[in-house]
This record gives C-alpha cells, structure tokens and sequence, in this order.
C-alpha cells in the first residue's frame, strides 16, 4: 500500500511531555468501526470490557538505554551519544550513534561523565562494525551482569526523540517511563499503552472477572520511526526478542474457547501473539525473534480487542491499528482525538479499539 495513506498532521502542542498522574486518569478514545466514538477515561476500561475478558500486557522493563562519551586513541576527542537497540550476545549491543560520521572500525568509544562514571570505571567500547543507517556495533570492555550493571550505572532513559528534543530528560522519567508490571529487562522503548495502569485499576478489572496476563516482548527503537518508502512492501521491519509461556497461552486459548476475548494491551502485546498464532486462531507457546510487519489485509488470528496509545504519522503502528479497526475508522478517530484535544504519542492518552468485521 502507498506510505502516504497513512500521513496525517498533527499540531506540536498535541505531544505529551509527562504522562497522566494519576495514570488512569488519562483520557481514552472508545473506536468502534460503525458505531459513535465514546470519549472516557482509561479508568473506565473495566466497564467497556465484558467479565471473562482476558488482558494481555508486556512485562519487559526498559534498560537506561543512552550513553554519552568521546571517542578516544586519535587526535581529536569528538563527543558521541549512543542508544543501545538491541542486544547481540554478554558483551556486544547494536547501537544507534550520534554523529556517526565521527567513528570507523576499530574506534573506541569511553562512556560516562564527570562525577557520573561506574563504579567498576569507565566503560569503553570498540566499534566493531557500521551500518548505513547510523547504527553501529559496539564491543564493550565488560561482560554479562557486569556490563549490565555498568549501563545501569552510567546510563538514561531513552526517551524518544519527539519528548527529548522539546524538553531534557530528569529523574522522574527513570520511573514514569516503565510500566507497573516492568521486570524483564531489556527493552530500550516502553510498552507504552501499559504507562495507563495502576493498582487501582488491575484491582477494578480483576473484580469484573478479568484476567491479567504477561508475556515479553523487549521493544527495539525501530517500533516507533516511520515508514521511508514509497509503499509498505519496501519496509524491512526490526526483529525484537519475545516469550509467550506454556501457562500463558494455555489460560488464553480456554478464554477463549469459553467466550472471553484476548484485549492486547499495546502493539507490543499485539505483535507477539499474532506471531504465536495459528491458522485455526490458537495461541501457541513462543520464544524468539519476530519482525512481524501488520498493515490492511492481514487477518488477525490471536487479538480480539485492543489497547493503544496514539502513534506517529507514516508509522508501523498506525498502519498496525489502521489494520486492525479499518484505515477510514482510524482516519476519523485520529482526527477527532486532534480536534478534541487527546495528547499523543508515548506519555500521552490511550484508545481502546474494536476491530472491523470485514477483516476477521
């Protein structure tokens, strides 16, 4: 399909800056294709969904992703910022860098500040590799927990660039930007539609009968970039790391087969189960990679209803939700969210969406 369809503009003063507090006070759009859009709170899901629902939420915790350093061994010590995208083994990561025309092969990179270092030293990387796109593979002097503990030390949270370029990071991202069911580490993006939950809720929607389940799925940076090409058919799609456990499939399948409905909470969410799906609309067991690309057309085999915030213009997830509701529907929500004042994007409000028929 042409990229372009999925274009819309969106007002500066739309993009959410800090996120709702309390979190389930954030606003959420009901979309429904052929019925009226409902506005509500996501403290009312409980009452939008039906007892025997099954909630679905991605339990991976965001690393402190952003390094800043100078690389060092030439002339010159240029500055260089790096977010972690993925890991490759104990002591390799794919990175994005900032300015990566400053690095070659067999640089080294020493993270960590003035006053802000590990306690184990500084940590330094060799680049190992570089691709076209600025990312780079970076070999650092640590390994395994070490290395871990050493990111940890040094590191911050990777907020997205649309939040970071109009305000700078602080401590209270390092907490309002992970989910309350965040133990997984791992992930270098939030699952954000799970950013809306609180005790209070998990409390209201267990009292309705519905269920709560977890599964892994460590969010890469490339969930949320847009679309390049002229058509989808040219995107190549990131491969993120996921877990879907024996337990987990086994209660949602008898939901299921008893009348309940899989609600994922986040594309996340979404995107692993519709890998672990089966043709006959079974959820199996997962654990891997999945670069899973969702556009118009796909038949949806292991999501009922979903849970979502509000994505970019030409992005994977407007394309996913575009899909999953019908792009007019989507079209027609975004815009009223617009008119209507709902705040975009990662700290931003939610919309629980129901899918169209004709594509099931």
């Amino acid at each position: 399909m042409r990229t372009d369809l999925f274009d819309f503009e969106l007002p500066a003063d739309s993009i959410a800056l800090r996120p709702a507090n309390p979190r389930d006070t954030a606003r959420m759009l009901v979309v429904e294709p052929g019925a009226a859009l409902q506005d509500k709170t996501v403290a009312d899901l409980p009452q939008m969904l039906r007892p025997g629902d099954q909630l679905v939420v991605n339990d991976t915790k965001v690393i402190p992703a952003q390094l800043a350093g100078r690389r060092i061994g030439r002339d010159a010590e240029p500055k260089i910022e790096a977010t972690l995208i993925k890991r490759i083994d104990g002591s390799r990561w794919q990175a994005l860098v900032k300015p990566a025309k400053k690095l070659i092969e067999g640089d080294r990179i020493r993270f960590g500040n003035e006053g802000r270092v590990c306690l184990l030293g500084h940590l330094d990387a060799d680049v190992e590799a570089k691709g076209e796109s600025g990312e780079v593979t970076l070999a650092f002097s640590f390994h395994g927990p070490t290395l871990d503990q050493a990111i940890a030390d040094i590191g911050a949270p990777p907020l997205p660039p649309y939040i970071a370029s109009k305000r700078t990071p602080d401590e209270r991202d390092a907490t309002d930007y992970q989910t309350m069911f965040a133990v997984n580490e791992g992930a270098v993006a939030a699952p954000t539609a799970g950013l809306h939950f609180t005790p209070a809720l998990e409390q209201a929607l267990r009292a309705r009968d519905i269920a709560i389940h977890r599964l892994t799925l460590h969010v890469g940076a490339g969930t949320f970039l847009p679309v390049k090409t002229d058509d989808t058919a040219g995107h190549r799609m990131h491969s993120e790391w996921g877990n879907i456990s024996v337990e987990t499939a086994s209660a949602l399948n008898a939901a299921r087969a008893a009348g309940g409905r899989v609600v994922a909470v986040g594309t996340t969410s979404m995107r692993l189960l519709e890998s672990a799906a089966t043709e006959d609309n079974r959820i199996q067991p997962f654990s891997g990679e999945t670069d899973i690309f969702i556009t118009p057309g796909y038949r949806f085999r292991g999501v009922d209803v979903l849970m979502t915030n509000f994505h970019l213009p030409r992005s994977t997830l407007f394309m996913l939700v575009s899909a999953f509701s019908g792009l007019e529907t989507m079209q027609k929500a975004y815009a009223h969210a617009i008119a209507s004042g709902y705040r975009f994007y990662s700290y931003g409000d939610a919309c629980l969406l129901f899918p169209d028929k004709s594509s099931r």
